[in-house]
C-alpha cells in the first residue's frame, strides 16, 4: 500500500545575503514613507497602520537603484521558482508591480490574493522582534465540508493553516492564488518589507 501526495502547494523561502543591498532598502523605505504624500493618504484611509506605496508608486526599480538590483535579483529566483513548478512559459516570469510597506506594531493585513499575477512574494528588510507573521491558507478550506480537525502534531502539509515568522533578509516566494495574511505583531519597532508581483 502506498499513499500519494496530490496536489501540492510550494513555498519558495531563500535567503539574500546582501546585507548593504537591506540597508539601502531599508533607508529608502523609510525615505518615501516619509515623502510619499499620496501613498500616506492612502494607507491613513484604508487603515493600513504605517505605510505602504501599493496605491502610489509603480517605477521603485527606476526611481531607485537599491530597488533596481533587488528586481534582478527577485527575477533570478522567479525563474528558479517557476522552473520548480514546472511552469511551461515561452520566457522567464516578467517583474509586473513591486511595493514597499512599512508596519507599524500591531499592524496587519487582511487575508487576500493577487488576482492577474502568477507569482507573488514579500522579501524581508527589518523583522523586529514581535513582528507579525506571514499566514497560508490551504485553498481547499472552503471545501471541506465534514473534515475532521487535523491533530496539533500534524505535518505541515496536512495543516489547514502555516505561519511562517519571516526574518530579515528572508525571500518568500508563492503562486499568487494561495490566500495568505500578516498577523497582528506585538513589536515596537517598524517592520519593513517589500511585496511584488509576477506575470
Amino acid at each position: 500500500m502506498t499513499t500519494r501526495a496530490l496536489f501540492p502547494t510550494l513555498l519558495y523561502d531563500a535567503g539574500l545575503a546582501a546585507p548593504a543591498l537591506l540597508d539601502e532598502l531599508a533607508h529608502s523605505i523609510r525615505t518615501l514613507a516619509r515623502e510619499d504624500q499620496a501613498g500616506r493618504r492612502w494607507s491613513r484611509e484604508h487603515g493600513y497602520k504605517g505605510y505602504t506605496s501599493y496605491a502610489s508608486l509603480n517605477d521603485l526599480p527606476r526611481r531607485d537603484p537599491a530597488f533596481a538590483d533587488l528586481a534582478k535579483l527577485l527575477v533570478k529566483h522567479a525563474a528558479t521558482f517557476a522552473a520548480d513548478l514546472a511552469f511551461d512559459l515561452p520566457r522567464k516570469p516578467r517583474l509586473d508591480s513591486l511595493w514597499v510597506n512599512l508596519l507599524k506594531g500591531a499592524g496587519h493585513h487582511s487575508a487576500h490574493i493577487h488576482p492577474h499575477s502568477i507569482l507573488s512574494g514579500t522579501v524581508y528588510v527589518e523583522v523586529p522582534t514581535g513582528a507579525g507573521a506571514i499566514r497560508f491558507e490551504d485553498p481547499r478550506l472552503g471545501l471541506m465540508m465534514a473534515a475532521p480537525t487535523r491533530r496539533a502534531d500534524a505535518d505541515e502539509a496536512l495543516r489547514p493553516f502555516v505561519t511562517v515568522h519571516p526574518r530579515a533578509g528572508q525571500l518568500l516566494l508563492w503562486e499568487s492564488w494561495l490566500r495568505h495574511e500578516v498577523l497582528s505583531g506585538a513589536a515596537k519597532a517598524e517592520r519593513l518589507s517589500i511585496g511584488f508581483n509576477f506575470a
